[in-house]
């Protein structure tokens, strides 16, 4: 069974689920593969069809992927945040603050995740030029999001996060991954969602990221190349 949803409402409404997963109950293999199948239907550079997924279910290894979740989570570093960041984050500030008591959530609950879904990609890109970078990511994620808009569709909630990257190399381990040919793109708890009924996110103006023929001056003035301090 999947949800009535019109195109436009599953794109619109295919949300990073954190407060609404439901821990307690158990998602069945075959949607799993049901969503798998769906994603390897997405483009992929030169047919090359790189991707894999490494879904964990038992008990012991789930425990052992939200322990590393949560490690790496305090150890993880992001770009500074320039002054453009700061300016679309504080455009709907109530959105950015759920953001934030959604990951808080989840964290508090990561053990409790009954799947975990681990996108990897042949061929690592650490240190690589920006074209073999865009070629290797370009051939993942548009699988990915077929995977979370599959998910969506039969009311399963996913994630995308990194939090694993600093321990990217442990969790390789613990996976059986060869850590020099895949790169473990992402880290995705799976669940049923509590309710159906998500809606679109409040967004920045159309305005402030549409561009026709050539590039324009953003409306508050900023050219986005100040830097904030790490966090700010």
């Amino acid at each position: 069974m999947t949800l009535d949803l019109t195109p436009d409402q599953l794109l619109s409404t295919t949300r990073s689920v954190r407060k609404r997963l439901d821990f307690d109950r158990p998602v069945p293999r075959t949607l799993i593969e049901e969503c798998v199948d769906l994603a390897v239907q997405a483009p992929t550079g030169r047919n090359r069809q790189r991707w894999h997924f490494v879904v964990v279910t038992e008990p012991a290894q789930r425990h052992a992927v939200a322990d590393i979740f949560l490690r790496a989570l305090s150890q993880g570093s992001g770009q500074p945040l320039t002054e453009r960041d700061a300016w679309r984050m504080d455009y709907h500030a109530s959105s950015t603050a759920r953001v934030f008591d959604g990951l808080r959530h989840l964290a508090a609950n990561i053990h409790r995740v009954p799947v975990f879904v681990i996108p990897g990609v042949e061929g690592r890109t650490d240190h690589a030029p920006v074209p073999v970078q865009a070629g290797t990511w370009g051939s993942i994620l548009p699988a990915v999001w077929s995977f979370m808009l599959a998910a969506r569709a039969r009311g399963l909630g996913t994630t995308w996060t990194t939090a694993h990257a600093p321990l990217e190399r442990e969790l390789a381990d613990v996976l059986d991954v060869p850590y020099d040919e895949i790169m473990l793109a992402a880290l995705i708890p799976l669940a049923y969602t509590i309710g159906t009924d998500f809606r679109p996110a409040p967004r920045i103006p159309r305005d402030d990221v549409l561009h026709w023929e050539q590039w324009k001056q953003r409306p508050n003035g900023s050219s986005g190349e100040a830097l904030l301090p790490e966090g700010g």
